[in-house]
């Protein structure tokens, strides 16, 4: 992820105090502000790769079809809240929960959560972030029952998918690459 724009230099979060929560109907409330947001993805609510209709949906109804996931009982993914607010998020869930990835998917396998997104605000980005994030989201995957974890990520110079996290992040964690996704993505694949 950019480490700055406009001139402007990162801040250099102290992630000591870092928790990490599980977005639930109680947490909601924190997703919801986060993602509100001057320049977070409120255009999309982390709905693209949930999502599998082709017709135009508006970001209202993006964030209402996250809400009712949400509701649901459905896992959508982990913020990060730092001295009490929220400031990044990443998408972790059961792979069935999500619309197909790739296309050499098997759906037949079980056990699977998929990381597709990661947001931390341009403020914040170059400072550790997202790492403590994939940290979290594969402690949190584990935890829920995954015996598999797949990602999605592209190697740093990719002009496109950047939010789905870095191939370099991930293999440093143990992923190994086991495809591609379109011309861009790596299927990536950490079991225990």
């Amino acid at each position: 992820m950019p480490n700055s724009s406009k001139g402007s230099q990162p801040q250099r979060p102290d992630l000591a105090g870092i928790r990490f929560v599980e977005v639930t109907q109680k947490t909601r409330a924190d997703f919801e502000a986060l993602f509100e947001q001057s320049g977070a993805p409120k255009y999309c609510w982390c709905m693209a790769w949930r999502h599998s209709s082709r017709e135009h949906v508006r970001n209202d109804q993006k964030k209402r079809m996250m809400t009712a996931l949400i509701d649901a009982g459905t896992p959508v993914g982990i913020v990060a809240e730092l001295d009490g607010r929220p400031v990044g998020w990443c998408s972790v869930a059961p792979r069935e929960t999500y619309r197909k990835l790739s296309k050499q998917q098997d759906d037949t396998e079980t056990g699977i959560w998929s990381i597709v997104c990661f947001y931390v605000p341009r403020a914040l980005r170059g400072g550790g972030l997202a790492s403590a994030l994939l940290d979290a989201a594969i402690d949190h995957a584990f935890a829920r029952g995954a015996s598999t974890i797949e990602a999605y990520p592209v190697d740093q110079a990719a002009p496109s998918y950047r939010f789905m996290g870095f191939r370099d992040m991930f293999t440093a964690r143990g992923f190994r690459e086991v495809g591609t996704a379109g011309a861009r993505r790596y299927v990536m694949r950490l079991s225990r």
